[in-house]
């Protein structure tokens, strides 16, 4: 008995919040090493169904970096990094290309619709979603096809996410002279976010948030405010592949977004635990 009773009182916690966020847009980030194991993957696929049925509008924006680093590696092409961001040449933005919308863009709606949804893969290209330009030099270093986005179609987006569908977006953007970028899917969920004013933006990653000491696991910050968020990264305690997620949350908040989440995607439901519980997990960020 005491068994259902937990269940109920569950339930009972999430009413709340299934009452606010009812008919809201929240943007999922999934990807990188939160894609690993196929048992983690699944939970979050039922989150995102979950959520679906209980009248929330997600849209998930993906990533693949281990599967772009070991495709690449296969055809012996050296997978170079500059501050978070993959240096992307000829060949390797067709392989790029290939893994986010070929495989994994595919992989992740056929998820989701064996698990009861109705998802509907895009990438930047379609119906010109993400439309991008090619990203200045940083630091003197070239990125090659990386793009920064200067536009997003938010109208399809709304168009299937406020029906019955599941949009699912690979950072791929179109350029206006027809060239493929290679966008950062952090950035990507961030402007998506933006565009359509979100009520929430998660990122699910491999840790379990912003840590104020990286080597304190005592130190993780539930709530960090967007002035302590500049101040870690000038002190260089948020650094690499991180950047682009609290950037990402930074400028949706900016931008409109209610509230921004950095969760541990390596952990079962995450989603859920975050959004429909008292205590939640990650950090928040927020104004």
């Amino acid at each position: 008995m005491n068994g259902h009773i937990q269940r109920a009182n569950i339930l009972v916690e999430a009413l709340p919040y299934i009452q606010k966020l009812s008919g809201k847009t929240v943007v999922v980030k999934y990807g990188g090493n939160a894609m690993i194991d196929s048992a983690i993957t699944r939970t979050i696929m039922q989150d995102i169904v979950l959520l679906k049925y209980v009248g929330v509008n997600p849209i998930v924006v993906h990533g693949g970096g281990p599967e772009i680093n070991r495709v690449l590696s296969n055809l012996d092409i050296e997978s170079k990094f500059h501050n978070g961001l993959r240096i992307t040449d000829k060949d390797s933005i067709e392989v790029v290309e290939m893994v986010l919308t070929g495989k994994i863009n595919n992989n992740i709606v056929a998820e989701l619709n064996m698990l009861g949804g109705s998802a509907v893969g895009l990438c930047g290209k379609d119906a010109k979603l993400i439309e991008a330009e090619k990203k200045a030099p940083t630091d003197g270093v070239d990125l090659g096809y990386v793009g920064e986005v200067k536009a997003i179609n938010h109208k399809v987006l709304e168009l299937l996410s406020q029906d019955e569908y599941i949009p699912v977006v690979a950072p791929i953007g179109i350029g206006p002279d027809g060239h493929t970028y290679n966008i950062n899917a952090d950035t990507v969920a961030g402007e998506i976010a933006a565009a359509l004013k979100a009520e929430k933006l998660i990122f699910l990653t491999d840790i379990d948030g912003i840590y104020r000491d990286p080597d304190n696991p005592d130190s993780l910050l539930s709530v960090v405010m967007v002035d302590e968020v500049y101040r870690l990264i000038d002190k260089g305690i948020i650094s690499g592949g991180m950047i682009p997620k609290v950037m990402g949350c930074i400028k949706g908040i900016e931008k409109g977004v209610n509230r921004t989440h950095i969760l541990n995607g390596t952990l079962p439901h995450p989603i859920l635990l975050e959004i429909f519980t008292d205590t939640g997990i990650g950090t928040m960020v927020t104004k």
